[in-house]
């Protein structure tokens, strides 16, 4: 669901809607509402996490519906990508979803000393988009072709053949990744050994099914759920033995694929921001292994649940600052290092121990190494 708004209402943004762009000086006017209404600067920590790292240097691949690189909040900052869903782009609808995680990840803001606009968790990175699926309400999504079916698997091996320090996934549900793929899983893994940390949004039926989704249910990959304003689990946030952590998932302000502003619910924006605190961590701590930058943002959280971990809140709230101290202290060389668990969680899938056995191994060695050398109120994409 999305509800309108005219620039003049500077005060509807607590009530959340869509922000449209028509005059340069509505424009202006709309682009500071957008800054103001997001919250999620202050809950992250991101203004002491800035004084460390903005993301420099950092390339966090965007699999998603596109992503719009003439919104003045991303100008400069997208490096297309191709397109693997073997649909033509909608001449009405493309991109909308993708802009919008794009922003919360590496939007720089506009105008005057950049003070309008969206400002993502790491400003100064890049976004590397590929284009694995379509936009809910997409009339040609029902056309998608079957050469587009391992769209999301063979996104992830060329982001990590790109050489994108992260992929952020905030998609997932529907069209039979309830279950997962061995292809996408093996993507997973391929990505992961050549570096990257893969992050993806737990899902957003918590309060109906509470299916397992994927991609953020494979092994190896940071699955996120959404808290509100209060810091409290979003009742649509699924609740799940894999999930990770949890970040700022309600009255998200993005942007709009159509160069203006929307407000919206969802595990997927949560997933961008904490794509957008990887980022943040590889840019400071380049060598940190996957392993490592997932513990780092782990242990860098608040509101720990009792035992450290729970379904709802995984390891705690995202805290960007946190996050980036506890990366600094892992970025040690040790003789030998931490091998870690299974699933980088309490409880992998037992279907998957061979999988995982052999992943283990593989991040194991992985780590070592290094440590030797130094989501408008809407349902997201399904």
């Amino acid at each position: 669901m999305s509800r309108i708004l005219v620039p003049a209402l500077m005060t509807a943004l607590a009530v959340g809607t869509v922000l449209g762009v028509a005059a340069p000086s509505a424009s202006d006017d709309v682009g500071r509402v957008a800054r103001a209404g997001q919250w999620q600067l202050g809950a992250m920590r991101l203004p002491d996490a800035w004084r460390t790292s903005k993301g420099a240097g950092a390339v966090v691949a965007v699999l998603d519906t596109g992503v719009n690189g003439r919104h003045p909040d991303l100008a400069g900052a997208v490096i297309q990508g191709p397109d693997l869903t073997g649909v033509a782009r909608s001449p009405h609808r493309w991109g909308r979803h993708g802009t919008a995680m794009a922003s919360l990840i590496a939007g720089h803001g506009h105008g005057e000393k950049r003070e309008g606009g969206v400002l993502g968790v790491a400003p100064e990175a890049k976004v590397l988009s590929v284009r694995v699926t379509l936009d809910n309400g997409d009339p040609q999504r029902k056309k998608q072709r079957s050469d587009g079916r391992n769209a999301l698997a063979r996104g992830i091996r060329y982001a990590a053949d790109q050489g994108a320090e992260v992929i952020s996934m905030s998609l997932g549900g529907g069209s039979g990744s309830w279950e997962g793929s061995a292809t996408e899983e093996a993507a997973v893994q391929y990505a992961i050994a050549r570096g990257a940390v893969l992050v993806a949004s737990s899902g957003n039926d918590g309060a109906a099914a509470n299916r397992k989704n994927f991609p953020a249910a494979y092994p190896g990959v940071i699955a996120v759920g959404a808290v509100d304003r209060r810091l409290a689990v979003a009742g649509f946030s699924n609740r799940q033995d894999y999930v990770s952590v949890v970040a700022p998932g309600t009255d998200i302000v993005t942007a709009d694929g159509r160069r203006s502003y929307v407000i919206g619910d969802g595990t997927s924006s949560a997933a961008a921001m904490v794509a957008g605190v990887a980022a943040l961590i590889r840019s400071a701590h380049p060598s940190l292994s996957p392993y490592h930058v997932r513990r780092a943002i782990e242990l860098g959280t608040r509101r720990r649940p009792a035992g450290g971990h729970s379904r709802a809140y995984g390891h705690g709230v995202v805290d960007a600052a946190l996050a980036l101290r506890a990366a600094g202290r892992l970025d040690v060389p040790a003789p030998g290092g931490v091998a870690p668990g299974p699933y980088f969680c309490e409880a992998p899938p037992s279907s998957r121990t061979p999988v995982i056995a052999g992943m283990v191994m593989l991040v194991a060695a992985m780590s070592a190494r290094v440590l030797v050398t130094q989501r408008r109120r809407r349902r997201d994409v399904t």
